[in-house]
């Protein structure tokens, strides 16, 4: 980021910034995002309640390893668990990384809470609200930019910047541009037309860049509190764009491009470019829909659960792991907690050794409960999701380097 040079055009009247929604090719788009949508609500009746409430704290903690790696600070699974219980590393680096998981971590959570409808979702508060409840779990040395100016949580910027090759509006003209785009995205779309509001919102708030610093993650933010009626949690664009890192910074380029002659729309940006990132975010949400529902099939979970169980079992310091927990652990993964004198019931065992193996499974994480003789649910420890969940995390399955 730099100061604005003064022999590039100013952006200072919100019409500069249009379209802000396509005026074409909106029913092939709304064709395109509605398997999308069926499949995103299906996906919400997988599973147990008390399954995909496990899953939305595992995905949680994947959108900020996600948004941290697609910011180039990548933070290792392990270093985020380990934030979680307020363990951080003595490498500086490191443990900066870790405050920021955990604050993304919490700020997602406490957004969920705060923003209760789509219109709410969609106006540009949500976006000031996402930069602030972010920022305001961070120290100011841990907020400080690249140039070591500290950012202020949920403060537009009150200076004119230049991002790479992109030129956002002036500072003094940032309400109106926000006004406009309140005015053009607050509303209750509905699911048919969500993801493409979403995907045009995502780029014209990015394209704005109303903070100092933190724009992208402020975004992502964003873009989790629109979608998490359709997401129920379940699901993220984080790992797609991190995943696609490349096309995605591609994509909200190529959306920043001039209109290019008359066949290009009739806004001063390129209605063209639009449309495409608008189809690559519905692909981004199509295959990760498709991920988790692939994970989520009873089928693949069995024969997952028998792989680790199988691993467990040949490893040391798990004499106790047998194949008669998969049948009883998939059970608790659809139809939810179980007593202790179930769990032990589906296994088949003698209660000696069904004892063994339930102590060992509730010791690893595989089984929580709330009281020591109480009911039994699943949980998700991080050391078994490179088996459970293939490819979930990129690094779940390997350790960190350092510490």
């Amino acid at each position: 980021m730099s100061e604005l040079p003064r022999t590039i055009d100013v952006y200072d009247q919100p019409h500069q910034f249009e379209p802000l929604l396509p005026t074409r090719q909106l029913d092939e788009l709304g064709r395109s995002a509605r398997p999308v949508i069926e499949a995103a609500h299906r996906l919400q009746a997988a599973a147990h309640p008390s399954t995909l409430q496990e899953l939305r704290a595992l995905v949680r903690a994947m959108n900020s390893y996600y948004s941290n790696r697609i910011e180039g600070q990548s933070t290792h699974p392990v270093h985020i668990a380990r934030a979680l219980r307020a363990d951080f590393s003595d490498q500086p680096d490191i443990a900066r990384r870790q405050r920021l998981a955990l604050a993304h971590i919490q700020a997602e959570e406490a957004l969920e809470t705060l923003i209760t409808s789509e219109p709410q979702a969609l106006h540009s508060q949500s976006l000031i609200l996402a930069h602030q409840t972010l920022y305001e779990r961070l120290s100011v040395e841990d907020r400080r930019t690249d140039e070591g100016m500290a950012v202020v949580p949920g403060q537009l910027r009150a200076q004119d910047v230049m991002v790479h090759r992109h030129q956002p509006p002036t500072a003094a003209s940032l309400p109106r541009f926000l006004a406009r785009a309140d005015a053009c995205y607050s509303k209750p779309w509905g699911l048919d037309q969500l993801l493409v509001v979403a995907a045009c919102s995502h780029h014209r708030l990015a394209w704005i860049h109303p903070f100092l610093d933190g724009n992208g993650r402020a975004c992502r933010l964003y873009t989790h509190a629109v979608l998490r009626s359709l997401t129920g949690g379940l699901w993220s664009v984080n790992r797609g764009f991190a995943r696609q890192r490349d096309d995605y910074y591609r994509h909200l380029s190529e959306a920043d491009m001039a209109r290019q002659g008359d066949l290009d729309g009739r806004g001063n940006l390129s209605e063209r470019m639009l449309l495409a990132w608008c189809g690559f975010f519905i692909d981004i949400c199509r295959d990760q829909v498709e991920f988790m529902t692939r994970m989520l099939n009873p089928d693949a979970l069995k024969d997952h659960l028998a792989a680790l169980i199988t691993i467990r079992s040949h490893q040391r310091g798990t004499p106790d792991y047998r194949p008669e927990a998969i049948q009883p652990l998939q059970h608790v993964i659809a139809l939810g907690p179980v007593t202790r004198g179930e769990f032990l019931q589906m296994t088949g065992l003698a209660e000696r050794t069904g004892r063994k193996l339930l102590s060992q499974l509730l010791a690893d994480g595989l089984l929580q409960s709330d009281t020591p003789k109480g009911p039994v649910r699943i949980g998700f420890p991080l050391d078994t999701l490179g088996v459970l969940f293939p490819n979930l995390y990129a690094e779940a399955a390997s350790a960190p380097v350092n510490y």
